[in-house]
C-alpha cells in the first residue's frame, strides 16, 4: 500500500485521470533494490505494467550505478528508451550515446594508484568502462557472485582503459575521508549495502544525467517519476516531479521522497504504476 506525503501532487494526478488528460513522461528507475528483486530479475507483474504504461505514452528509463554491459545482463526484454548507467557518467537514449564522461587513461590510473596508496595494495577495486566492468575482488574468478553480472577479473597493473566511475572498498572512515581529499576532481558517494565508495568526475551524478535527458527529450524534470532505494538516489528522487521510495530503501530515501510504496520483493512498483494506467 502506498504511503502519500504530499497529498497536493496525488491529487492532482488524480484529477488529470479522471478527466481523461493523457500525458507523456518518464518513468525512471534505479535497479538494485528497485526495479529488481533481491534475486536480481524484475518481477513478471512489474513488466506487465510497465508495457502498459509506455501504452499510454510513457517512456521507461534505467538510472544506475551499475555498468552497462554489468546491468543489461538483468533486464531482459525491458529494452529501456533511456539508460543512465555509472552513475550518470553514461547516458544512452534510444540506444545512442548522448553524454559520456570519463577520466583519461592517464588519470584513471592515477586513480587506482592512489586508492591503493591510501587503502592498502590490496584493496579491492571495481573500474566502469563503456565496454566492461573490471573488478580484483580477493575470490577465484570461477566463482564470482554473478549477481554482477557480466565483468572481467584484473589485478589493475597495465590497466589501458578510460574509467567512467571507479568503486572500492574502504573499512576505515578516515581513510574514507583521506582517500576524498586526495581525489579533489571527483564525486565521491558511499552505498548503503557494505564498505563500498564510488568515485565519478566532478558534477556526475544521476541527477545531472536526468538534466541531459530533459533536454534530448524536450520533457521537464516535472514530467518524471523516479524510483529509488539508496544515497544515490536521494538527488534524483528530489529533482524528479515525483520522488517514489522503495519500501526497503534507508531512511534518508524516505525522507525526500513524495511517496513510499511496497518493497522491491513486493511487487510495490506494479501496485503503483497499476494507479498510472
Amino acid at each position: 500500500m502506498a504511503v502519500f506525503k504530499k497529498n497536493g501532487s496525488y491529487m492532482y494526478e488524480e484529477k488529470k485521470k479522471r478527466e481523461g488528460i493523457i500525458v507523456k513522461g518518464l518513468l525512471l528507475f534505479d535497479l538494485d533494490g528497485t526495479l529488481l528483486r533481491n534475486d536480481k530479475t524484475i518481477s513478471a507483474g512489474t513488466l506487465e505494467m510497465l508495457a502498459k504504461c509506455r501504452e499510454k505514452g510513457y517512456l521507461v528509463g534505467v538510472s544506475t550505478s551499475r555498468a552497462e554491459q554489468n546491468c543489461l545482463t538483468f533486464l531482459g526484454e525491458l529494452k529501456p528508451d533511456i539508460l543512465i548507467t555509472s552513475g550518470g557518467a553514461l547516458v544512452k537514449k534510444d540506444g545512442e550515446y548522448i553524454y559520456k564522461a570519463a577520466f583519461s587513461l592517464d588519470r584513471t590510473n592515477e586513480l587506482i594508484r592512489t586508492a591503493r596508496q591510501v587503502c592498502g595494495d590490496g584493496c579491492e577495486i571495481a573500474i566502469d568502462t563503456v565496454d566492461t566492468h573490471f573488478w580484483n575482488y580477493k575470490i577465484d574468478p570461477k566463482e564470482a557472485d554473478r549477481s554482477w553480472g557480466d565483468s572481467v577479473w584484473t589485478d589493475f597493473s597495465d590497466f589501458s582503459a578510460e574509467a567512467l566511475k571507479m568503486c572500492v572498498e574502504i573499512f576505515d572512515d578516515k581513510k574514507a575521508e583521506l582517500l576524498e581529499k586526495k581525489l579533489p576532481d571527483c564525486d565521491a558517494l558511499r552505498f548503503s549495502d557494505g564498505c563500498w565508495y564510488k568515485y565519478t568526475q566532478k558534477g556526475v551524478t544521476k541527477e545531472n544525467a536526468i538534466r541531459i535527458v530533459c533536454d534530448a527529450c524536450k520533457i521537464t524534470s516535472a514530467d518524471i517519476i523516479a524510483f529509488g532505494d539508496d544515497y544515490a538516489d536521494i538527488g534524483m528522487l528530489k529533482l524528479a516531479g515525483v520522488g517514489v521510495a522503495m519500501g526497503n530503501a534507508i531512511a534518508e530515501v524516505k525522507a525526500v521522497a513524495d511517496i513510499v510504496i511496497g518493497t522491491n520483493d513486493e511487487d510495490g512498483i506494479a501496485e503503483y504504476l497499476g494507479g498510472l494506467v
